[in-house]
């Protein structure tokens, strides 16, 4: 590329140096943009054909590999095929007892008619089977077998007409409910978050902008992003196991970081044309200089993301490569397509404005160099005045909102935290209420037997088992035509979510179960999604340390090497550590119930799923080093002009201040919008999620971060002359004093953007 020429005021001024890659590539792009926008229009029709040549489904397997669980349930799939799939629970309460010929001649109607549903292999007789009739006479529970074992695999019309049968059997003397996870499934039906996460994004980039030319930009390159990702997608889960819920957090994270990118980059730009660049030597320099950061914050999340491979987990695995592959695409949009529509729109970049929203100058300060004015020159003044203060009152704050995480409850939640009018939680209530809260979470048992004989002894097993406190009732066991696996369940007396009922699955299984099998040669598994539950929860729980420990070294590597300063990687991964922690702690608040759960509808104490925790550590920690990029490089660059530290902190601080509060409110809406969800899962990530990146924002980035770098001086730029020598040098700041004007003006001359 030849030399990039600009023009101000002050006459011509040639650039002397050559653009970077990024630079180069940006230029690329500019003088072909056409070329460019059709090559993003050729690779969504690619994926578009890929994905219908080689679409997969979406699968997951939760349980934890090699656990007792996990083998009751393989001994489940091969033995007992027929118990081995998915049940729907079919509540029924009668206004007279239900043993009545009529009344029982209605429940026979409704269970007969459930039977004839597609994927329904058979119905329990709830007349014959123990449990099956409540103490109370007038309370009817029973199971609607299943031919699929994962829940997401029927037929949501099948599961809707389940449902539409139960409802038209109710009379004002039967009420019937369903439950279970597939008809949970149905009710928690996804609401089109991502596009109100969109809308929100859009009216803070018009507040913040005021244009629609420079709000609709970062939008169009992360739709286009999106497309061609989520596309892909598709193909990737043919080779991967993945969750379903993997897309929407993979759409919410690229329009989030894809939007925060554009952002940074308009804004960037609007400030070069400001300091007199024509439109492409200021698509050269915007992506020689923010490009830098923002390929650094697009590989930190992906780093982050990575982590998740060290749980070991198969779902963990799939979510982080379908997200990864989002980052990837939605950076590569960034990096490419973004120089081509400014190559269509940079004239008009402050076109279309908003009558009500006065345009904001971009000012050039002496020597050409920008910095801004105003309140966030005079908050980043403050900061430096109330250095210990802020330190002080920011980590005192973080410290606060984390406190409620240490009476947090490990768990998944179930029926009975769902709203109250849903039908899953009325069969859970109802079934509480009459058979006890232990029938809402029975341990399925699977015995296995050295031989045909051994039913002999495994009836001393059911009664040692029965007499075993905190154990409400133990069902005969069924034995497998070849008489070599036995199939029994226990009730517990607690329900699923008491820690009672997980100190008896552990005692279960370390002390009665080998005293009553001694010398029998039987083998007994405690499994079912209680204990399922249990073990995914102890599992994921011992792994985090490795995710955590691996994460973390591996974005301060990364930070050391682009920022070439020890303090700087030490002190943001402590702050990251410090804002995620902050965030566990809102995601406990609320999920205790009370007047923060009933904000969001959760309206009774909820366990917190343990892969959550985990999830939010890998996704929080990535899109918080974005912010920590975005501040310490414009930090850096002014380092490296002035060698004045306090200088360096207050314009770098004064400078992004607005980009990234306007990005952390783009990213807070954008994952808000999972609460509107109905699934209690997708509210906690959406609560999480959101609070985490408006602490992270305010509190950490424009309070901490700038107030512990003053406090530490120039030590924030040491680095050992070992590393000095060894380290590549990445220039991540970029060179902007190649693009500045080479002669000083005498005074401050504002030059209107808008």
């Amino acid at each position: 590329m030849p030399s990039t020429s600009m023009t101000s005021d002050l006459g011509p001024a040639p650039v002397t140096r050559r653009p970077g890659p990024l630079g180069q590539l940006a230029d690329l792009a500019f003088r072909h943009r056409l070329v460019a926008v059709l090559a993003w229009v050729a690779a969504l029709a690619i994926a578009l054909v890929l994905a219908r040549a080689f679409g997969g489904e979406f699968s997951a397997d939760y349980s934890s590999p090699g656990s007792d669980s996990s083998q009751a349930q393989q001994l489940l799939e091969s033995e007992f095929p027929a118990q081995s799939g998915d049940a729907v629970d079919v509540v029924v309460r009668t206004a007279e007892p239900a043993t009545d010929p009529a009344v029982r001649a209605d429940v026979e109607a409704l269970l007969a008619e459930l039977a004839g549903v597609p994927h329904v292999v058979s119905v329990d007789d709830p007349f014959a089977a123990p449990g099956g009739l409540a103490a109370d006479g007038r309370t009817v529970l029973t199971h609607a077998r299943l031919d699929v074992v994962d829940p997401t695999d029927m037929p949501l019309a099948d599961t809707e007409r389940l449902l539409e049968i139960a409802a038209a059997a109710e009379t004002p003397d039967l009420e019937v409910a369903l439950g279970g996870a597939t008809i949970q499934l149905t009710e928690a039906a996804p609401i089109g978050s991502e596009g109100v996460g969109l809308l929100a994004a859009a009216v803070i980039l018009l507040v913040m902008f005021g244009s629609i030319v420079a709000a609709g930009l970062p939008i169009l390159v992360a739709l286009a992003g999106l497309a061609v990702s989520a596309t892909l997608s598709t193909v990737l889960i043919s080779f991967v196991d993945a969750p379903d819920w993997s897309t929407s957090l993979a759409t919410m994270i690229g329009i989030g970081i894809g939007i925060d990118y554009a952002l940074l980059m308009v804004t960037r730009f609007r400030e070069w044309r400001a300091a007199g660049l024509d439109d492409r030597a200021a698509t050269v320099a915007t992506l020689d200089t923010a490009g830098r950061a923002v390929l650094l914050a697009g590989s930190t999340v992906i780093v982050s993301m990575l982590g998740l491979f060290a749980m070991g987990l198969s779902f963990m695995r799939g979510a982080a490569l379908v997200t990864i592959l989002g980052v990837l695409v939605v950076l590569l949009a960034s990096l490419t397509l973004f120089p081509a529509l400014l190559g269509y729109f940079g004239k008009s970049i402050d076109r279309l404005r908003l009558p009500f929203l006065r345009a904001r100058p971009v000012e050039v300060a002496t020597g050409g160099h920008l910095e801004p004015t105003g309140a966030w020159l005079r908050w980043s003044q403050a900061v430096e005045r109330r250095r210990v203060l802020g330190v002080v009152s920011g980590v005192g704050l973080l410290l606060l909102f984390a406190s409620p995480f240490l009476a947090v409850q490990l768990g998944f939640p179930d029926a009975g935290n769902n709203s109250e009018g849903s039908s899953t939680r009325q069969a859970y209530d109802w079934q509480a209420q009459a058979l006890g809260a232990g029938s809402n979470g029975p341990l399925l048992m699977v015995a296995e037997l050295p031989d045909a004989d051994a039913a002999a002894d495994l009836a001393g097993v059911t009664e040692a088992l029965g007499s075993t406190a905190g154990v409400a009732a133990v069902t005969p066991a069924t034995t497998s035509a070849a008489g070599t696996t036995a199939v029994f369940t226990v009730i517990p007396t607690t329900g699923p979510q008491s820690s009672a009922t997980e100190d008896l699955v552990r005692t279960l299984r370390d002390s009665v179960l080998p005293t009553a099998t001694a010398g029998t040669g039987i083998d007994v598994h405690v499994g079912g999604a209680t204990a399922a539950a249990i073990d995914s929860s102890a599992n994921i729980a011992k792994r985090i340390p490795l995710l955590i420990g691996g994460v973390v070294l591996l974005s301060m590597f990364l930070l050391l090497v682009a920022f070439r300063s020890v303090a700087v990687a030490v002190k943001a991964a402590v702050m990251n550590l410090l804002s995620v922690a902050a965030s566990y702690g809102v995601v406990a608040l609320v999920l205790q119930g009370g007047w923060a759960g009933g904000l969001i509808g959760i309206d009774t104490p909820t366990p917190l799923p343990a892969f959550v925790p985990v999830l939010m550590f890998a996704v929080l920690f990535g899109l918080s080093m974005d912010y920590e990029v975005f501040l310490i490089s414009r930090m850096r660059e002014a380092w490296l002009r002035t060698g004045e530290n306090h200088r360096a902190i207050v314009e770098g601080l004064a400078g992004t201040g607005r980009v990234i509060t306007a990005a952390a409110a783009i990213m807070a809406a954008v994952f808000a919008a999972f609460i509107l969800s109905p699934d209690i899962v997708l509210k906690v990530i959406g609560v999480g999620m959101a609070s985490a990146i408006i602490i992270d924002a305010t509190i950490v980035r424009l309070l901490l971060v700038p107030a512990v770098m003053h406090i530490l001086g120039r030590a924030n730029w040491w680095l050992p002359a070992g590393l000095e020598r060894v380290l590549p040098q990445l220039h991540i700041e970029g060179h902007p004093e190649v693009y500045l004007p080479p002669r000083q003006p005498a005074e401050r001359q504002p030059v209107a953007a808008g």
